[in-house]
């Protein structure tokens, strides 16, 4: 179990003696390895090598299984509790954690796919309604803490899961959703008109590819925008690929690492400068341990997607010639992905429209990190 793997309990003989589990005892390693590859942020591997001389290197040898081991919120996945589940199912884990993170959501049917859809305020709320948009591979949970004081501020908000990831539907890819952009843009209108959104409304997103996507559909829908507000999405041609979509367009590597059950923790936490609590990884790694369909859309969603093209139409689409709704460019300043060059030049872009505004002490996630710093910036700008 050291190294995450989970197993069915059909794959064990039924006569095998019951004892209780107990806690798996893991070094502390010198040095966080990083499976998502930011150099910025943490080392990969952990230990100690001796070069020819026999004396100590300073550079680590490689643990394979680092990326979980060395993690403070990614060790519980592999403890086991003190008694078996009922039947010994050793899926405990998943019992423990399966009715977290759905707080304000409900499933919402439209098209051939159920969404599961945050949201908070009614459709009466005085100052008209936001749209929270996630990225990959989280999910919209991140937005909790946001929607919930907004909606006290008077808005009608609403976080959906996009399709193939969090709680929505994950159809298998070629099975009527193959994850391309023009697919996630076509259910995401669907999903609109069944939330009855049908007058401008106020668009928040962040993140990589599908927050990308909330920005290209924006371009494309100006007329159903009042106001974008874009928390950490990569804004120029010279973004850089963070290392876990790059491992996941490889052949074959890719298959290996969509299945990697804490990848979406670790990711937000390479991004951060925070370790998530464990409550909190919990749900961001649940859908990912529930079944193999969040892993291998991703998959395919990375690899369809052309970031190139992406980010040159989100660049001229929202330059001054372009774009004349108000923006705002809410940005932590803390991103290990993302440099604040990058919201800056954005801005210079289209100075007479778009707002910067500096979120210090927030990271790639500013929403999860500092969710009373961005209603702020929200509440200022809306």
């Amino acid at each position: 179990m050291a190294t995450g793997v989970l197993f069915s309990s059909s794959s064990f003989p039924s006569t095998l003696p019951c004892k209780p589990y107990h806690s798996i005892s893991l070094k502390k390693r010198p040095k966080r390895a990083s499976f998502v590859g930011s150099s910025s942020s943490s080392s990969e591997g952990s230990g100690e090598s001796k070069n020819q001389s026999g004396e100590a290197d300073d550079k680590p040898s490689f643990n394979p299984f680092g990326f979980v081991t060395d993690n403070p919120s990614s060790r519980s996945a592999i403890q086991l509790p003190e008694s078996p589940a009922e039947a010994g199912n050793v899926g405990q884990m998943l019992y423990r954690i399966e009715d977290k993170g759905k707080d304000y959501g409900t499933y919402v049917k439209a098209g051939k796919f159920r969404w599961f859809v945050r949201e908070t305020g009614t459709s009466n709320s005085r100052n008209g309604t936001i749209v929270f948009v996630h990225g990959a591979p989280t999910q919209s949970y991140s937005y909790r803490v946001v929607m919930s004081q907004m909606a006290d501020a008077g808005y009608h908000c609403f976080a959906p899961d996009w399709i193939g990831f969090g709680f929505s539907d994950k159809p298998q890819p070629g099975y009527g959703f193959s994850y391309t952009e023009e697919e996630f843009h076509v259910e995401f209108d669907r999903l609109l008109s069944v939330l009855g959104v049908n007058s401008p409304f106020f668009l928040v997103t962040q993140g990589f590819l599908v927050g990308s996507y909330g920005l290209t559909w924006a371009v494309k829908n100006s007329d159903k925008v009042l106001k974008v507000v874009i928390l950490n999405t990569p804004l120029s041609v010279s973004s850089q690929l963070p290392g876990l979509f790059q491992k996941l367009r490889i052949p074959l590597y890719g298959e290996f690492t969509c299945q990697n059950a804490v990848m979406a923790e670790r990711f937000i936490e390479a991004g951060s400068p925070y370790v998530l609590k464990l409550d909190k990884a919990d749900v961001y790694r649940l859908p990912y341990l529930a079944s193999s369909g969040p892993g291998f859309a991703i998959l395919e969603a990375a690899r369809k997607a052309n970031f190139k093209d992406i980010l040159t139409r989100i660049e001229t689409g929202f330059s001054s010639v372009s774009w004349e709704k108000p923006l705002l460019v809410a940005w932590g300043i803390s991103d290990k992905y993302l440099p604040k060059a990058e919201a800056e030049e954005f801005q210079k872009r289209n100075p007479g429209v778009v707002k910067l505004n500096i979120i210090e002490g927030a990271g790639h996630m500013p929403q999860e990190d500092w969710p009373e710093k961005v209603v702020e910036a929200l509440r200022v700008f809306l």
